[in-house]
């Protein structure tokens, strides 16, 4: 311990590296990034990874170097620094930072931010997502649900997403916890729009409708890869029949209400896959889809198997459109809470045919 005039100088302990294992403030362990620090040695992860393939936890990216129009604006700025005093200042967890979302800058600069409930570790490791995985064992934070009700109401939001990690140490998986957080919202600003963008709840009908009692405008439940890589990409706690089975169960429980899930591209799927998988989110009755780029987190994670163009995204959202979805929002950055507001504009969310052609996103109103 080093000194300053005979007086100790206690260090800071060291934040943890990506795949390390530390203990989190609530006193359980978890795994920075999601991803043990296990990587193969050096010459193996410089070897690249053919385009196509399904390999890639510690490969360089098959796809080669990530193109032009990937670039995303920068994360500074006054409105970006009220968002995160806001979110600092109301102990919230946002899903922009630790999924380390490449439109962050974008969306806090426009004023609004993807709410993550119950903490900041995950019960499950997906190979795609750089939230810390470990086993809160049952900790909530008791005062979140009126937290992020009075924080939407700060910033002013008419649409507001909610999201959260996988909580299967809880008997519910939270349903009970959004479904709160849910009715918080509606009371403290009624005219606020909700978007849940929930876990699989393991599959549990009767969690499913506990927080689609709650009230939600919109139901969402990320499909996130087409079947024959679900296995790849997701924990194996996930599964395709699964997610479509909660996208359907919601809609019937509450028909009038839109189901919205997304679908990452680049992992090493082929047309004909995100074709049968639009159709079969159709058959769920699911009304909104999102598509994206997969972007790889760190090195630990999957590899980037191809980067689809910006006329492709658009070729896609055609596809979509004829299948029935009311939208498609569909683009190299979209994420699937991007710009949710306005999925239903008819308009691929202000990322219309040309701009997508061109590559250049022009500034959100709102994220």
């Amino acid at each position: 311990m080093s000194a300053f005039k005979g007086i100790p100088i206690r260090e800071a302990p060291r934040p943890a590296r990506s795949g390390e294992k530390y203990t989190t403030a609530q006193g359980f362990t978890a795994i920075k990034d999601g991803m043990k620090s296990t990587a193969p040695n050096a010459q193996e992860a410089a070897m690249p990874v053919e385009a196509g393939s399904t390999g890639g936890v510690g490969r360089v990216n098959g796809a080669g170097p990530k193109p032009a129009w990937l670039r995303a604006p920068l994360a500074a700025g006054a409105a970006f620094a009220a968002v995160k005093n806001i979110v600092r200042a109301h102990r919230l967890s946002t899903v922009c930072e630790e999924a380390k979302c490449p439109n962050i800058g974008e969306c806090w600069n426009a004023g609004t931010a993807t709410i993550m409930l119950m903490g900041a570790v995950c019960t499950r490791a997906c190979r795609f997502c750089a939230v810390d995985t470990g086993n809160p064992r049952g900790w909530l934070d008791s005062e979140e649900p009126q937290n992020v009700a009075r924080s939407v109401e700060l910033m002013g939001l008419k649409y507001v997403v909610i999201t959260s990690v996988d909580r299967d140490d809880l008997p519910d998986g939270g349903a009970a916890h959004y479904a709160a957080t849910i009715r918080a919202i509606k009371r403290l600003h009624p005219g606020t729009a909700v978007e849940a963008l929930t876990p699989d709840f393991a599959g549990v009908t009767r969690d499913v409708r506990t927080v689609v009692d709650a009230g939600p405008d919109v139901f969402a439940q990320n499909l996130e890869t087409v079947e024959r890589l679900t296995h790849t990409v997701r924990d194996p706690r996930a599964g395709y029949g699964q997610t479509l089975e909660v996208l359907g169960a919601a809609k019937r429980h509450r028909p009038g209400m839109r189901t919205k899930t997304s679908l990452m591209l680049g992992l090493g799927e082929d047309d004909e896959e995100i074709r049968n998988t639009m159709r079969d989110l159709r058959a769920a009755a699911v009304d909104i889809l999102t598509l994206g780029q997969y972007l790889r987190p760190t090195p630990r994670h999957l590899a980037v198997e191809r980067f689809v163009s910006p006329q492709e995204f658009v070729a896609y959202r055609d596809f979509a459109l004829e299948l029935g979805f009311l939208e498609c929002v569909s683009g190299p950055l979209v994420r699937s809470s991007y710009r949710a507001e306005q999925a239903l504009a008819r308009n691929n969310a202000g990322l219309d045919g040309a701009v997508a052609a061109r590559t250049i996103f022009p500034r959100a109103n709102s994220a």
